[in-house]
């Protein structure tokens, strides 16, 4: 049984916020009936919410469960005062963001005041490839995850990085440089700059973005700002 329901909220991803119980049983691979059963359940414990379509999504008591996650709770805590500094100094769409298996899991968002687009939000996961979060996260992942990644460059915009080769190469610059940037591969129109956050044996445990129009004025004086962000946060995780 509690398989079952799992399967049916393990259905849901950034790409299926919303599904018909036909989609949300196709996804879980049950049966309709024990689908609507088991959807009918969660529905009544605010797991789900069935809107007035018939459609399910995500329920808020899922997402308050969820964000009493330990990582989220003591990393995101932590976080709080360096992100606000960094907001205060920019103005720019901040990020806080660590890797959840091959995709960046944003933790935090302080929007920024420039009408600049931003896909992300509090609770989405999204390719790491195309984000400046993502890359800085991904040049310090394990071997299997970057390969993993690598076969899955899925084109966002036209200026995404698709070529595993181009890939390799710009996250070995972030490792020699400490930063990650990318320019209208998530989204036309924006850019970012990110840097890593490290733990206490060293190892990138997060990573801390903004999100601008461009990089060709600011790039120096937003990365020096995140870098004393990590470096805070470092210091206060006990690195």
């Amino acid at each position: 049984m509690v398989s079952r329901a799992l399967a049916l909220l393990y259905a849901f991803d950034d790409r299926h916020r919303r599904l018909t119980l036909t989609e949300l049983a196709r996804r879980a691979g049950l049966p309709v009936p024990t689908a609507y059963r088991l959807a009918g359940e969660l529905v009544a414990g605010g797991a789900l919410v069935r809107r007035a379509d018939g459609a399910y999504v995500v329920g808020r008591r899922l997402w308050d469960v969820g964000l009493l996650a330990p990582v989220q709770t003591g990393l995101r805590r932590i976080a709080a005062p360096f992100l606000n500094d960094i907001h205060a100094v920019t103005r720019a769409t901040v990020h806080l963001a660590i890797r959840d298996g091959a995709k960046v899991l944003y933790l935090e968002r302080l929007s920024g005041r420039a009408s600049v687009p931003v896909v992300s939000r509090v609770g989405a996961r999204l390719p790491m490839h195309a984000t400046g979060v993502g890359k800085a996260l991904l040049a310090h992942a394990p071997y299997e995850v970057q390969e993993a990644v690598m076969a899955d460059l899925a084109p966002l915009t036209p200026y995404t990085i698709t070529r595993p080769d181009r890939l390799r190469a710009q996250l070995e610059q972030v490792r020699r440089d400490g930063c990650a940037t990318t320019v209208e591969e998530m989204t036309l129109g924006a850019c970012s700059i990110a840097v890593p956050v490290r733990g206490r044996d060293g190892e990138a445990v997060a990573a801390i973005g903004v999100v601008v129009p461009t990089l060709k004025r600011d790039r120096a004086r937003l990365l020096s700002a995140l870098q004393v962000a990590a470096q805070g946060v470092t210091r206060s995780l006990g690195g």
